[in-house]
C-alpha cells in the first residue's frame, strides 16, 4: 500500500519537502527597508540559510511588496510634482480688528482735519464777504454823496451866474412898462429871457396872487374891503427861483381884509 505524504504543520521548523526553505525562526526580528521615505517591513531571513534556486517564492508576498513599491513611487513623484516653496506656507487670515481699529482711526482722525480746515475756509469767506460788502456799500455811498455834491455845486454855480442877471431882467420889466421894449430891442429881450428860461429860471409875484411870507416880502400893508385873505395888491418887484431853488423873494404891497 502507498504511504500518502503528510501536510505540512506551520508549526514544524524542520525543512518542507522539495526542498522548500524553511521558515524563520521565532527569535529572529524582522528587517525594515526604507523605500523613499516609507518603512517597508520584511521577514529576516536565517542566518546561514541560503537560499534554493529551484525553490518556490510564494505570489502573495510578491503582490503585497509591489504594491508598497507603486505607493512609494506614487508619493514620491506627487512630493516632486508640488512647487517648491522658500517659506513656510501662506494662510490667509482675516484682518486683524486692530490693523481695523487702527485704520478707523486714522480715517477719522483725517476726516476731523478736513473738516477743521473746511470750517475755517469758510469762516474766513465770510469774513471775506463781509469786507467785500461793506466796501461795497461804502464805495456806493461815496459816489452817491460826490453825484449830490456835484449836483448842488452846479446849482449854486448857476444859481450864482443867474443871480447877478436879475438886475438886468428888472431893467427889461420896466422898460416893458413903459412901452420901450419894442423893436429889435426887443426881440434880443425875449431870446434873453428864454435862454435864461433853459437854466431853470421862472419868475413869480403877480397882483392878486395870495400872500406868501416864504416867497413875498411885504413892503406895505393896506386892509380892503374887496379881499378876504392877505392879497398882494401891488408887485414892486418880481421874484425869481430855480426850480424848487428860491433865487429872490418878490417885492409886494399886501391888503389885508377889514
Amino acid at each position: 500500500m502507498t504511504e500518502q505524504p503528510r501536510a505540512a504543520d506551520p508549526g514544524d521548523t524542520g525543512s518542507a519537502p522539495g526542498g522548500s526553505a524553511s521558515e524563520p525562526a521565532a527569535g529572529d526580528a524582522p528587517r525594515v527597508v526604507i523605500r523613499n521615505n516609507r518603512k517597508i517591513s520584511q521577514t529576516s531571513e536565517p542566518e546561514g540559510a541560503a537560499a534554493d534556486a529551484g525553490s518556490d517564492v510564494p505570489a502573495e508576498g510578491l503582490v503585497e511588496d509591489a504594491e508598497v513599491v507603486v505607493d512609494a513611487i506614487q508619493v514620491e513623484a506627487a512630493a516632486l510634482s508640488e512647487p517648491a516653496t522658500d517659506g513656510p506656507p501662506v494662510v490667509d487670515s482675516p484682518a486683524s480688528p486692530v490693523g481695523e481699529s487702527t485704520a478707523e482711526k486714522g480715517s477719522d482722525g483725517a476726516a476731523g482735519g478736513l473738516g477743521a480746515e473746511l470750517a475755517a475756509l469758510r469762516s474766513d469767506l465770510d469774513e471775506r464777504t463781509r469786507d467785500l460788502q461793506r466796501v461795497t456799500a461804502e464805495y456806493a455811498n461815496y459816489r452817491k454823496r460826490v453825484e449830490r455834491d456835484r449836483a448842488l455845486v452846479t446849482e449854486q454855480a448857476t444859481g450864482s451866474v443867474l443871480a447877478a442877471l436879475l438886475p438886468i431882467l428888472d431893467d427889461l420889466d420896466r422898460a416893458r412898462e413903459h412901452g420901450d421894449l419894442v423893436g429889435p430891442f426887443g426881440s434880443v429881450a425875449e431870446q434873453l429871457i428864454a435862454a435864461l428860461g433853459k437854466f431853470g429860471l421862472t419868475p413869480f409875484g403877480e397882483q392878486g396872487d395870495p400872500f406868501d411870507p416864504t416867497r413875498h416880502e411885504a413892503v406895505a400893508h393896506q386892509t380892503s374891503p374887496d379881499v378876504t385873505e392877505p392879497t398882494c395888491v401891488q408887485v414892486m418887484r418880481r421874484g425869481y427861483q430855480m426850480g424848487e431853488r428860491l433865487l429872490r423873494p418878490a417885492m409886494v404891497a399886501v391888503a389885508d381884509p377889514e
